[in-house]
């Protein structure tokens, strides 16, 4: 009989989907209502977050970048998800989430100021409803759903959302968080980007559920299982758990079937030791932007000279914001010392001095 329930459960989460691998519209009745502008809008954002990455993996090699965590592959989870975002909702981002946190509002610069662990990164300009990208696997779950309660008891019209990925969803904050969420009726949504791999190790090995999605049942709130190489879908989906929030019906956990075509971080990671070459070419074939791509061309919205508009003002911005980060003051121990406290405890003081001393020489 449990063997029974838990397939009747399994089975309740199919991927929900509206753009197959062609592009084509294989559903409907899920279309969401975005205007020609949006749909070219979101392209732009895919085009210019997929140049991102490549210069950044570039600019990490060089030396010059610091810690990055590659993105190509999750646009479509990404920035599908931020799109359906009101600017007052709150993002509460894992290490991985920087283009979120861009489209936001976030200026590029700081963005690499943060790869840098420069502690301009973690500036947050007034009235940017962001928390600095968690390094802590998972810990930004349990934040956002407080937050989301802080929300709820101030009576905003909006919602925290968090990300993390399927080696996340193994974390015991994972179920915490969902779990005060659900109890106090949050507005949040929970997005878990499974691309397969936490670092190394692959999705079915981490749990003996067949989806991530399923554990929003445990949770007593909604769950869906969404094709996160379909941009359509997956802010289809974000919607409708932002709509069912302010509603007052609670969280949802969204789990965006996605894939990360490079290496988990740029500290060393080589996922050729884990990943076959026949899963990358099966994932390959799903790629967003193929997909979104000729869902627009095949509407007249897109073409190679749009995409080129787009690649040359990434490269520009990306370049500009390269050189306000170098141009930013290198930070010293002075002051991450008189970051932490308003008044120094002695033992600070002491240390205050002391690399005072050294950085005046």
């Amino acid at each position: 009989m449990s063997t029974k329930t838990l397939e009747q459960v399994e089975n309740q989460f199919e991927t929900f989907q509206i753009l197959n691998e062609e592009g084509e519209v294989v559903n409907e009745a899920a279309m969401p209502e975005l205007s020609d502008e949006e749909l070219q809008e979101i392209m732009k954002r895919m085009v210019y977050t997929r140049i991102w990455d490549q210069r950044a993996i570039s600019l990490n090699r060089q030396g010059r970048l610091g810690f990055y965590a590659p993105v190509a592959g999750q646009e479509a989870s990404m920035l599908g998800s931020q799109f359906a975002l009101d600017k007052e909702d709150w993002i509460l981002p894992g290490y991985r989430d920087i283009p979120q946190l861009v489209f936001h509002g976030l200026p590029l610069h700081q963005a690499f100021l943060w790869s840098r662990g420069h502690y301009g990164g973690g500036e947050i300009p007034d009235g940017l409803n962001i928390m600095v990208p968690q390094i802590i696997i998972g810990a930004q779950i349990i934040q956002t759903a407080g937050v989301a309660l802080g929300l709820k008891r101030k009576k905003k019209e909006n919602i925290a959302i968090t990300y993390t990925g399927d080696g996340g969803a193994s974390q015991g904050d994972f179920y915490e968080g969902m779990n005060f969420a659900g109890a106090y009726n949050a507005p949040a949504v929970f997005i878990v980007q499974n691309n397969r791999f936490a670092i190394s190790v692959p999705v079915e090995k981490q749990s003996a559920a067949k989806t991530i999605a399923q554990k929003a049942v445990a949770a007593g709130i909604e769950g869906i299982q969404v094709d996160g190489m379909d941009v359509l879908a997956v802010y289809a989906a974000t919607k409708q758990a932002r709509d069912r929030a302010l509603a007052g019906d609670g969280p949802t956990l969204i789990e965006t079937m996605t894939y990360r075509y490079g290496p988990h971080t740029m500290a060393g990671d080589d996922p050729t030791r884990y990943r076959s070459s026949d899963l990358d070419d099966e994932w390959t074939k799903k790629d967003p932007l193929v997909r979104f791509r000729k869902f627009l061309e095949a509407k007249k919205l897109w073409s190679e000279e749009k995409e080129n508009e787009v690649v040359d003002k990434a490269k520009e911005d990306i370049k500009e914001a390269m050189k306000k980060a170098d141009s930013t003051p290198k930070q010293k121990v002075t002051d991450l010392i008189g970051f932490m406290f308003e008044e120094l405890p002695a033992n600070l003081r002491e240390q205050m001095e002391e690399y005072t001393a050294k950085e005046s020489k």
